[in-house]
């Protein structure tokens, strides 16, 4: 048996086991705020448990609360299996992954890619660099695959076609990091900052690709 194979069959497993669960089988994605003010996203939350969930189940739900409810079996599959993509502004299969889910009408939230810090956040989540890289509940899908990604999305309950109601909108991109600014001590004495020291690239960065990542 294929791995894809395997982790397909894990997450089928998953599905027939959610009734069980209930809320425990959705993935929850922690919004951490360090002490330098940064805010990281994780799917774990730290050891000293300072973080707050950074989604909801079902991404645009503020957005829309003047739109028709979502139809129950998509609304049951966004509750269960609840679906972030992180992208890049030059990523080409970021926008057939996105084109896919789009078609299917699968309400997602979307993180973009574009700082050092983003790319150290997303190696963090999926232990890799490699764009698009999505979260199907707590599965991950790292590289687009037609195929293998619509085998997950049928595998979690998902329509085939898409469902959602007339003028549905996903929340708008947002960076996967956000630096939060740091209150303005108007008692302290200016000073110049000393410039940051250059961190290295993750791999094989290039003028079209400064970052180094992998599609």
């Amino acid at each position: 048996m294929s791995m894809s194979s395997v982790r397909l069959a894990a997450l089928a497993a998953l599905v027939a086991c959610a009734s069980l669960w209930g809320g425990a089988a959705q993935a929850q994605v922690y919004r951490i705020v360090g002490p330098d003010g940064r805010v990281t996203f994780s799917d774990r939350p730290p050891a000293e448990g300072k973080a707050e969930p950074a989604t909801s189940p079902l991404p645009g739900g503020a957005g829309n609360a003047g739109s028709a409810p979502l139809p129950l079996e998509l609304r049951t599959a966004a509750s269960r299996f609840p679906v972030v993509l992180y992208t890049s502004k030059t990523c080409g299969p970021c926008d057939s992954a996105r084109a896919l889910l789009a078609r299917r009408g699968i309400p997602f939230t979307e993180r973009t890619i574009a700082t050092q810090a983003d790319v150290g956040a997303l190696r963090n989540l999926s232990g890799d660099v490699r764009l698009p890289f999505a979260t199907l509940g707590q599965q991950h899908l790292v590289g687009f695959a037609e195929a293998e990604w619509s085998q997950y999305l049928d595998a979690a309950g998902y329509p085939a076609n898409s469902a959602l109601p007339a003028g549905y909108r996903n929340p708008a991109a947002t960076p996967l990091v956000a630096v939060e600014p740091r209150p303005v001590d108007p008692t302290a004495q200016a000073t110049t900052p000393a410039p940051a020291a250059p961190q290295p690239l993750p791999s094989d960065p290039s003028p079209s690709n400064p970052l180094g990542l992998r599609f």
